[in-house]
């Protein structure tokens, strides 16, 4: 079902402000509950798979670009910018999937990209030489590990939106177009 203009953008805002939020929320939640890293023992959900820990990044994917983050926020202000520009074609507002990756892509990244930006009132508390300083490092909190696999780097929700909008948009790659002004199932567009 295709959503109409002004629809498309109450999805595209809704599903970004959704996925902003609960990043943001959960990442308040657990620094709460655990503290800076190393502060707290993580929370084993399933052993040797599935911890809770806190940790910071200043890089990007990986914890590459270390101290690079006001050159990946920018980078991020700019995705934003592009990703609007798209949802401002018509084309775009009528499709729900493209809408909602898009969604949780921008979602993913302004939860990342508040916190790059410092977070008010977090602090580093190691090492010395930091201790006190503002914090620009994106938040994360959940550690995957398959034992002999995998150790993945720990991530958050906004990381997850990424990679989940990253694979709508893959998976809708695949799919057949349909022209504008053809309804699926149908032929050619009568002039």
């Amino acid at each position: 079902m295709a959503a109409s203009s002004g629809t498309g953008w109450l999805l595209f805002l809704t599903v970004t402000t959704l996925a902003t939020a609960f990043d943001l929320l959960s990442k308040e939640w657990i620094f709460r509950a655990l503290g800076m890293p190393g502060e707290s023992r993580p929370i084993v959900l399933v052993p040797g798979i599935l911890v809770l820990e806190t940790n910071l990044n200043e890089g990007a994917l990986f914890g590459m670009g270390q101290g690079m983050g006001l050159f990946f926020a920018a980078v991020s202000v700019a995705a934003i910018a592009g990703i609007l520009v798209l949802v401002s074609r018509a084309t775009t507002r009528r499709d729900p999937w493209l809408l909602t990756s898009l969604g949780l892509i921008v979602g993913g990244i302004l939860g990342n990209l508040y916190d790059r930006l410092g977070v008010p009132g977090l602090t580093w508390h190691a090492p010395l030489e930091r201790r006190g300083d503002d914090v620009l490092a994106v938040r994360d909190w959940i550690h995957f590990t398959l034992p002999g696999v995998i150790d993945w780097p720990i991530f958050n929700l906004a990381d997850s939106w990424l990679v989940i909008g990253a694979g709508i948009l893959l998976l809708g790659s695949f799919s057949p177009s349909t022209p504008a002004g053809v309804a699926p199932g149908q032929g050619s567009p009568t002039p």
